[in-house]
Formats: structure tokens, sequence, C-alpha cells
């Protein structure tokens, strides 16, 4: 299978399917209903679908960044737009760790290599319970000097619309991040009287999003929550994410380079840091040696499930 060992994780009605390739998410279900607008066994992924992007998450312009006064240049992997992409991580090979009927946890060693020469084992545990999916994902930098670090995820969210143009969204922001043709942030700006504010629930019809937001709001127990509707209460799903995550991006597809794919699941990334943090330092996180860095991020069914 293109996306390699498949291992399924149970929860009542709850299924969800983890892939050897990337340690990604590939379905999430409650019953017949999918959460997660994924993709099938017999497919690679596309569009970073369900992907944990690690070192560094989105985009960093021209793959080229100074840490501790060195230079270094990655693999420009996004060369319409002479960046490099998503982080390291994402078409390598993970190895299942922990195994129980409603939890998995997928490891890997990324080694020191061109641009990157730091070495990090990663975990990422993904768990079913009446809550819904938590997945927490842990670095560890194992190397002898301080490192750069980022994390993301990329699955696409749906509610079972045709199109996005049939649903409600809430983006919990305060703050949306203006990037250039490139998709590189340049400053911050309220949200305040622009099409990008979705504070209260709206419907995303005519809206194009590829879009970062940071200064979220969030609840008592340091949450934020993107959700996903249909008008009437017929389905629900909301992706929170906790306060290691201050950055969020959302993107509507119109991008994609599968017309089938167009505006059918919502991006919903989070984010440790803003998009070219490598060099814009906005978010980055520096582990020294023998120190870690854990998130959590999950998604919570809503009515309909």
């Amino acid at each position: 299978m293109p996306s390699g060992q498949q291992i399924e994780i149970v929860h009542r009605e709850q299924r969800a399917t983890v892939v050897e390739v990337g340690g990604a998410l590939r379905t999430y279900c409650i019953g017949e209903r999918e959460v997660l607008d994924g993709y099938s066994s017999h497919e690679r992924c596309t569009g970073a679908r369900g992907q944990t992007l690690i070192p560094w998450p989105n985009r960093l312009e021209g793959g080229a960044y100074t840490f501790d006064g060195q230079e270094h240049q990655l693999p420009v992997s996004e060369p319409e737009k002479h960046n490099a992409i998503h982080g390291l991580v994402r078409w390598s090979n993970w190895s299942v760790a922990e195994r129980d009927n409603h939890r998995v946890v997928m490891t890997h060693r990324l080694h020191p290599q061109p641009g990157y020469p730091f070495a990090l084992d990663l975990s990422i545990a993904y768990s079913l319970s009446a809550a819904g999916l938590r997945v927490t994902t842990t670095a560890t930098n194992i190397g002898p000097k301080p490192c750069p670090y980022g994390a993301g995820a990329h699955p696409y969210l749906t509610v079972g619309t045709e199109l996005l143009d049939d649903a409600m969204l809430t983006i919990p922001a305060h703050t949306w991040l203006p990037a250039d043709g490139r998709g590189i942030p340049h400053g911050e700006q309220p949200v305040d009287g622009t099409p990008y504010d979705f504070r209260a629930a709206r419907t995303i019809a005519g809206t194009e999003l590829d879009t970062g937001y940071t200064d979220l709001l969030r609840d008592d127990e340091g949450l934020a929550r993107v959700e996903l509707s249909v008008r009437g209460g017929d389905a629900a799903v909301a992706l929170w994410l906790d306060e290691s995550h201050p950055y969020l991006m959302v993107f509507t597809g119109d991008s994609l380079p599968e017309p089938e794919h167009r505006r059918r699941g919502l991006g919903v990334e989070a984010m440790t840091c803003a998009p070219n943090a490598f060099r814009s330092g906005a978010g980055l996180r520096v582990l020294e040696p023998g120190s870690s860095f854990t998130g959590g991020w999950g998604i919570e069914p809503g009515p309909g499930a």
C-alpha cells in the first residue's frame, strides 16, 4: 500500500486509521460518518492530508535560514514558490512503539542531514475516547547542540457536505497573518472588518482561505476550537488545539492540484510556530540537548456523530 502499514484504532463507534508513512492520520469516522476528508488505502497521500509537519510546519522562504550563527539550506520542496514546505518526516517510515485497541504510539528518529544537522526522537500518540480523538506529539533533542523546532498537523475536516460552500465555519482568532504570493507572512493584522473574521459562525461560501491566524480565543482549559458545521446543527465537528499551538492555518483547498479535492474538506493546521518561523523566529522553539517539547490537539465530533 502506498502509505505502508495500516493501524486501526477503535472506541465504540469511532474508528481511526494511522499509517506507517509519515505516522499520519489517514481516516477518522464515527459509524458511517466520515469526520476527515482523507484518502483510501490504495492512494498516495495528496495535499498533506493528515500528515505531521516536523521540524517546521508550513513554508520556509527559500529553504534558507540562520541558526546559532550558522547558515543552512534545506531542499526546496515547493519549487513553484521556491520554498521548503512542511518539514522532513511526512514521507518517512514510522514505527509502532505501543498499541492497544483504542490507542497507538508511532515513533521516528530524525537523523542529521543537509540543511538540518540536528537529531530528534519523535513520537505521536493517537487515542480515541468518549471525547473524540486526541493527538499528542513529543520531540526530544538527542543531539549535542541546541536545535530549532516547530510542529504542525494537517487534517482536513468534513461535515458531509459536497463542498465547503454549504458549511458554517468558526475560527477563534483575533488576528490573521497577511502573506505574499509565496505564502510567506509579512506581519499581523486584526481580523475586524476583513473577509477573514470568522469569530462568529458564518458560511464559507465565497471565501478562499489559505490563511494563518494567531491571538486565539481559548476556554478555561486553554483550548481553542475551530468549528465546522451544517446549518440547523445536523452535523458538526471541532478541532481543538492546546496552548503549545499559538498559531493555526485554515485552508479551503482552492489551490490543490487535483480539481476533485478543491473545497471538499477544510484543512485546519495546528501549529506551534508561524509559517517561516526558522527565519522570522515567530513562535520558534529552541530545544536544548536532552530536552523535550510536547503539544496536543484533537477532534471533537459534534451533533450528527
